[in-house]
């Protein structure tokens, strides 16, 4: 019954029932000399003499006090000296902190064995450390080199998850995506259209990789592959609008020298002999320096198989092992809706692609009334892809080099579209090959996701204003890299008293962004995440007090790491921000102490040293955490809603 108490709480019980039952035997010992006394006094007189009562009541009231007395000074004695020291003795052995010299010194070996402890296991965790380390630096440094490359070439790398959850970007992709994020869906920032239809592409790829042209959340479009990378994970490498037109200026720079050259050639013998060969050797030299640019893109290719997999409303039929030289993102976009209206108009169809030499004709078929080109060009006349807006699909077979065209045959009639294609497997070139950590998505503490935040404000009230504030993020256990902070514009003076505390002035946030946007934009970086603070209820509280001035709500849940120090060290030991980075072994430089991101970082360091211990002590999810904070209230409020 007692198993959920904690200990200072249970001795303080047991010391309360010795109280009570000493206070019982006394009761009882009066009560029965009063019965001797008044048994004695009807035997002689009568009744009892006056000063006989009085001493029998001072006597009981002395004892009554004495008792109470003594019980709640050995009580205090206890808790100070035994039940107080035990409780944060506890608290260092599941964190590896060791206690100072004079913390339990009542407890006999106790204190000494905890300390011997503490630093049996820092040696045993600095020797294991020594060990891993020549493994982890050549890992690291391949990371690094992973890195280094990737964040410095043009085109868009991404991978997400069996979810759809970016785990990897670059810079390229950064730019491209503004406000990407770890842990987000990538469907945020990528129209999701065409993403599902590669998907199904993908889903009947036979080497695992499809091409794929997709829209922007801002409408920019976006050209590459998709690639099966694990189970779940996709791999996108996507060229941006520029390299696009880059690319396509540089193929018609090589066409147009193409013609010249042998124009100029041809003309050599009808000019001076030194312009002729000035001529010849310009030439030359302009073609290889035109072979030397980069290449043009890779023409797009797409399945036989994968494409009809990916064609909604048209029954498969006859599909040759061909690879189509084509984007299959529009060409599924394309015959899905023309599947679609001969299917509303009663011509349910079927999908052949078949080849034809060095080309492959894919056909919609249909049994019943014949369809005329009118019609089709009705058809063609709108635009079939939501990711392609304005795109007509006359358009996007012409972009394909192709047309359509209706057939009849017998007892109906049939659409028909030629492309190049050849016999063999298209061929995709590898793609990335980094895989980092799958983050979960449970409740379990090493599988939060998380950002681990601070606020510097105009003061301490509640009606105070943030004037910065500073986020990182962290999955799975591990920092991210990703990092927010930004100085905000209060409104209103920044008084003397707190920038000698934070340094922060009225002049360096007189142009930073308002509450309004700098509020927005951590909503979006801290979008999904559990919320980590230090002494949460005031961070907390100003955010929500600037919701009905910013329409900027966060109903994130939250973690405090005051309430989840004093889960493992009880409410009696100082739980301040340089008190928990004490005992735990972080460091905060001076100069970075009440800034939002030093404090930021710090408490985050703390928050991931905090975990192993909560979990040593059966408080291993937010459930847990969540009914813990209870029993804690009186030390300070729960942030959470």
């Amino acid at each position: 019954m007692l198993t959920g108490l904690s200990l200072r709480l249970r001795v303080f019980l047991i010391f309360a029932g010795l109280a009570a039952g000493l206070m019982a035997v006394l009761a009882a010992a009066l009560l029965v000399a009063w019965r001797r006394l008044q048994a004695a006094g009807a035997e002689v007189s009568g009744e009892i003499a006056p000063h006989v009562i009085s001493a029998l009541a001072g006597a009981g009231a002395i004892g009554f006090f004495g008792a109470l007395a003594l019980v709640v000074w050995v009580w205090f004695l206890f808790d100070q000296n035994v039940a107080r020291p035990i409780e944060t003795l506890a608290g260092g052995l599941r964190t590896g902190a060791a206690p100072d010299a004079d913390e339990g010194r009542y407890l006999a070996d106790l204190a000494p064995a905890a300390r011997e402890a503490a630093e049996a296991r820092a040696q045993s965790a600095e020797a294991l450390a020594e060990a891993v380390q020549r493994h982890v630096q050549e890992l690291d440094r391949e990371k690094a080199m992973l890195e280094s490359v990737l964040s410095g070439i043009s085109a868009v790398a991404l991978m997400t998850d069996d979810g759809g959850r970016v785990m990897f970007f670059n810079g390229a992709a950064r730019e491209a995506l503004p406000g990407l994020v770890l842990g987000q869906p990538l469907s945020r920032h990528l129209r999701p259209a065409a993403l599902d239809m590669a998907e199904r592409r993908l889903a009947a790829s036979p080497n695992g990789a499809t091409e794929l042209t997709v829209l922007t959340a801002a409408g920019q479009r976006l050209a590459g592959q998709i690639r099966a990378a694990g189970e779940g994970e996709r791999v996108l490498v996507l060229r941006p609008p520029a390299t696009l037109r880059r690319a396509e200026a540089l193929e018609s720079l090589r066409r147009h020298a193409a013609a010249l050259v042998p124009m100029l050639e041809a003309a050599e013998d009808a000019l001076p002999p030194e312009v002729g060969r000035a001529i010849h050797n310009e030439g030359a030299a302009l073609i290889a320096d035109l072979r030397g640019l980069d290449p043009a893109p890779a023409p797009m290719q797409v399945d036989a198989a994968a494409l009809a997999a990916s064609v909604e409303e048209a029954e498969r039929g006859e599909i040759a092992a061909l690879c189509l030289a084509g984007d299959g993102g529009a060409l599924a976009v394309l015959f899905s809706d023309l599947a679609r209206r001969l299917a509303a108009s009663g011509r349910p169809a079927r999908l052949d692609i078949v080849g034809d030499g060095d080309e492959a004709r894919i056909t919609l078929s249909w049994q019943g009334a014949a369809l005329n080109m009118a019609r089709l060009d009705e058809w063609l006349a709108d635009a079939p892809d939501p990711d392609r807006p304005g795109e007509s699909g006359a358009a996007i077979a012409a972009e394909l080099g192709t047309g359509l065209w209706t057939e009849p045959q017998p007892g109906g009639g049939c659409i028909v579209m030629p492309l190049p294609a050849s016999a063999s497997a298209c061929e995709i070139a590898p793609s990335l090959t980094y895989r980092p950590q799958l983050a979960g998505t449970g409740e379990a503490l090493g599988e939060l996701t998380c950002v681990v935040f601070d606020t510097e404000t105009t003061g301490l009230d509640p009606s105070d204003r943030i004037v910065q504030i500073a986020g990182i993020r962290i999955m799975a256990g591990q920092p991210t890299g990703e990092r927010f902070q930004t100085l905000v514009n209060p409104g209103r003076p920044i008084p003397p008293g707190s920038t000698q505390i934070h340094g922060i002035t009225d002049a360096m946030v007189a142009d930073a962004p308002d509450m309004t946007a700098a509020l927005r934009a951590f909503q979006h970086f801290t979008e999904d995440a559990v919320l980590v603070a230090h002494n949460a209820p005031f961070d907390m509280g100003l955010l929500r007090a600037a919701a009905t001035e910013t329409g900027v709500a966060f109903p994130n849940r939250v973690l405090d790491t005051i309430l989840l120090s004093a889960m493992v060290w009880g409410q009696a030991a100082p739980h301040g921000l340089d008190a928990l980075a004490g005992r735990l072994g972080v460091t905060i430089p001076p100069e970075l102490r009440h800034t939002a991101m030093g404090d930021a970082e710090a408490t985050a360091q703390i928050f991931l040293r905090l975990i192993p211990a909560l979990q040593a002590k059966g408080l291993t999810d937010l459930g847990a955490i969540r009914d813990e904070a209870r029993r804690h209230r009186r030390l300070i409020e729960d942030a959470n809603r």
